[in-house]
């Protein structure tokens, strides 16, 4: 926990706005120059992106919605433009250490799935031609010695539920239950987790306590990892506590503090298809940055109450509809992006930022806000934004309202 006292009620006496009020805030690098076209909001995919009855009854291979989640149209932003960086791109999986499944949909089980991430490598699914959602039995957990490269590609087709009961994926290179490889687990180049062409559905982290919990689909703690054109529907994690969050995605430490990869992915994209927990209703990390490129994050929700520290009488929380992030020296880098439509019960209806030292920096580009509410607090002229960084966020032929 980093607690925030006093750093909260500070800002907010200092003039920070609250709500989703304000006008439009269109704002361009510090250096005046002419404002570049924003991306429009049509550019998100619209729609129902349901996956049928949700959730699934757990241990079941069920067929995916064609129109959904699983094999509708691309995840992420079509109109990014943001250039990706060798290191953030797609792993070639052409030639897998392991398949789940046999070419039906009934031999892709959970079982299977948990068995190839505890063995690592790169791994693919076999499941048919149609779209196919996987309902896990219990959480597919990295074992830190199998593989120092983990890689789950789902094709498009596969759909990873929690079925609303259970965490769907894990990684803690500080968990000894899942074998320390290293006396500095906190800074290990490994594992490196990808995943990339999945949707992650219906996970549930709540109750989960290790290292403070939050992460309903994924809880990542050291190693690398990268996100890369998937999908983040209905998850969910613990709906009060000061620092916890991450419906979607909760990470601690990362090799070196390099930044973790987001590239061309979906979190929400449909109203009843946003994640929920109590900060952080996408992602949420401690001390950890962020590089989130060509995405949409829409339709999350933070619904703590009370914030960080938790104001007496209350458990705490609400923060960061969409992004949850608190600690030291750390950056936030978002391009090409679409935040819109979440919701935060006390700050920073988009995005909740607190650099306790203030080093942190946080960056938008080519990038569209609106409709971010927050009943509580924002940083007067970011709307959608509670910001305590280095200097002001910088705002790069970007929209906020």
């Amino acid at each position: 926990m980093r607690a925030v006292a006093g750093l909260l009620l500070a800002a907010v006496l200092a003039g920070c706005g609250s709500g989703g009020g304000g006008g439009d805030v269109v704002v361009d690098d510090p250096d005046p120059v002419t404002s570049t076209s924003a991306p429009t909001t049509e550019a998100r995919p619209t729609g129902d992106s349901g996956l049928g009855p949700a959730p699934q009854p757990s241990g079941t291979t069920s067929p995916g919605d064609a129109s959904g989640t699983a094999a509708g149209d691309p995840a992420g932003n079509p109109d990014g433009a943001a250039a990706v960086p060798a290191r953030a791109r797609a792993v070639d999986t052409s030639r897998p250490t392991r398949t789940v499944g046999d070419g039906t949909p009934a031999s892709c089980t959970p079982d299977a799935v948990v068995a190839a991430v505890a063995a690592g490598g790169i791994i693919t699914f076999s499941c048919g031609p149609e779209p196919v959602v996987i309902t896990m039995t219990r959480t597919a957990n990295i074992r830190n010695a199998a593989s120092r490269q983990v890689v789950l590609d789902g094709g498009g087709r596969v759909t990873l539920s929690g079925g609303g009961e259970r965490r769907i994926l894990y990684m803690n290179t500080c968990d000894e239950a899942q074998g320390w490889t290293t006396s500095h687990c906190n800074d290990q180049d490994h594992p490196e987790l990808v995943v990339q062409n999945l949707t992650f559905a219906d996970g549930d982290a709540t109750g989960e306590q290790t290292d403070g919990g939050g992460g309903g689909a994924i809880f990542v703690r050291g190693g690398q990892f990268r996100v890369v054109d998937s999908r983040f529907v209905r998850n969910r994690c613990d709906p009060t506590g000061p620092d916890l969050g991450g419906a979607a995605i909760r990470v601690l430490d990362q090799w070196q503090d390099q930044p973790v990869y987001v590239v061309r992915s979906t979190f929400g994209g449909a109203p009843g298809d946003g994640g929920v927990c109590a900060n952080g209703g996408a992602l949420s990390s401690i001390g950890v940055s962020w590089t989130v490129l060509n995405s949409v994050l829409t339709h999350n929700s933070a619904i703590g109450h009370g914030a960080n520290p938790a104001k007496p009488g209350t458990p705490g929380g609400g923060s960061g509809g969409a992004i949850y992030a608190d600690g030291n020296r750390f950056s936030i880098t978002i391009a090409g992006s679409v935040i819109e439509d979440n919701k935060a019960r006390e700050g920073g209806g988009a995005i909740f930022f607190v650099s306790n030292d203030r080093s942190g920096t946080l960056e938008l580009t080519d990038s569209v806000l609106r409709r971010n509410t927050n009943q509580g607090f924002a940083t007067a002229g970011y709307p959608g934004i509670f910001y305590l960084g280095a200097g002001e966020p910088v705002v790069v032929s970007s929209t906020l309202r």
